[in-house]
């Protein structure tokens, strides 16, 4: 079934310039790009994206990190958008990511490893609307 799911690319990676290698990655992987834009992220919408962390003790670092540079946001759809697009992206933690994989290629630590991925299909649906509230 065709469905939609939320990428970021993370300030670090939009940084290094590499927002037009990421996205054709994306692209090349059979997903195509829905809605598409280019924000900063503040205070607001960092505690809401990020809800679920708000207390945990790497929520303030996170925070600060996201709202250091540009992030590009993508709406992606195709089968089992979700799940194919964890698997493109990799383990969270860089230095372990699958090689090839979107975080093993141009992340650099756990912390700043380039995307953010929905990671269910509720998760999809709610950072959607965070992020394309139109």
């Amino acid at each position: 079934m065709k469905q939609n799911t939320l990428f970021l690319i993370k300030p670090d990676a939009t940084g290094r310039n590499e927002i037009g290698q990421i996205l054709s990655k994306v692209e090349e992987n059979g997903f195509e790009i829905e809605k598409l834009k280019m924000f900063k992220m503040d205070e607001e919408l960092a505690n809401k994206f990020y809800a679920e962390h708000v207390g945990k003790p790497f929520f303030a670092s996170l925070s600060e990190f996201m709202r250091s540079g540009k992030i590009v946001g993508a709406m992606l759809s195709r089968e089992d958008a979700v799940l194919k697009l964890r698997e493109l992206v990799g383990n969270t933690d860089s230095t372990k990511a699958n090689l090839g994989s979107i975080r093993a290629v141009h992340g650099t630590s756990k912390g700043e490893n380039s995307v953010h991925a929905s990671d269910s299909i509720e998760s999809a649906k709610r950072e959607i609307g965070l992020i394309f509230p139109e």
